[in-house]
């Protein structure tokens, strides 16, 4: 079983693999909030575990109100846990989190019920929650996920996905295949800062991108087919385009102040 002073020799390490902003273990120690809150943790976990309940929330007060970051003694965390930042970080009684995950600031670990029992989200390992994201309720985020800031995800999330969006959505795979710079892309995929990268694909602009794509297609058919008609000495009449609304109101309102 791994010792205590094991255990703080590997969250010190995690926190230089995965901020490059740190310079000595003396700076971790002295002056990373993430750093302490996670020990703080440990120990009022302790408590929890062993029964002296109202000592394990007044440790983990004390924890809060010295980092900025509230983690419930009854949340179980694993190792190598690192968060960077830190402040408005919330994680809940039965929260579950895994080997090598990676919070940031103001991220939530909330639960949608006042019910009794799970109601709080589990973190397989390696899971990356970037800034301001809210993963809410018993759901359960795959081994290698990430969630993008400020998103809100509600529903379960595949081992290896990426979710961006409020709500979440899951990032569409295909959207990488045939395109050389997304497959570079892929090839750097690791640990993303903040959960996203600045070419990761949105799949809200993705969606619109093959509307797009659909309304050319329809176009070029059209054109096709006028030409056909043509080719037959059939006339093709060409609509009127109507007027927007908008342009309308303009064009009367300009009418009106030269008057």
């Amino acid at each position: 079983m791994i010792s205590l002073i094991d255990r703080i020799k590997e969250d010190i390490a995690c926190v230089f693999e995965r901020d490059p902003a740190a310079q000595s273990v003396l700076e971790v120690i002295t002056a990373y909030p993430g750093f302490h809150a996670v020990l703080i943790h440990r120990f009022s976990h302790f408590l929890w575990q062993k029964g002296f309940r109202w000592l394990a929330r007044m440790t983990s007060h004390i924890g809060r109100w010295l980092t900025g970051i509230e983690i419930h003694p009854g949340a179980r965390i694993g190792r190598r846990f690192f968060i960077d930042h830190g402040m408005g970080v919330v994680i809940g009684e039965t929260a579950v989190i895994g080997d090598d995950c990676t919070l940031y600031h103001g991220v939530t670990l909330g639960g949608t019920s006042w019910k009794k029992g799970k109601r709080h989200p589990t973190l397989q390992d390696g899971v990356v929650i970037g800034a301001g994201a809210k993963v809410l309720g018993p759901i359960e985020i795959g081994q290698g996920a990430r969630v993008g800031s400020n998103s809100v995800v509600l529903k379960p999330v595949p081992p290896g996905a990426t979710v961006v969006g409020i709500p979440g959505h899951l990032i569409d795979p295909s959207v990488k295949k045939g395109n050389a710079e997304r497959e570079a892309m892929a090839y750097r995929m690791g640990f993303d800062p903040y959960g996203a990268k600045a070419d990761m694909p949105d799949p809200v602009a993705n969606a619109i991108n093959r509307m797009l794509d659909h309304i050319h297609a329809m176009d070029v058919q059209l054109e096709n087919m006028k030409k056909s008609l043509n080719a037959a000495g059939i006339e093709y009449a060409e609509p009127p385009i109507p007027k927007l609304d908008g342009c309308e109101i303009e064009d009367s309102y300009e009418e009106k102040s030269e008057i």
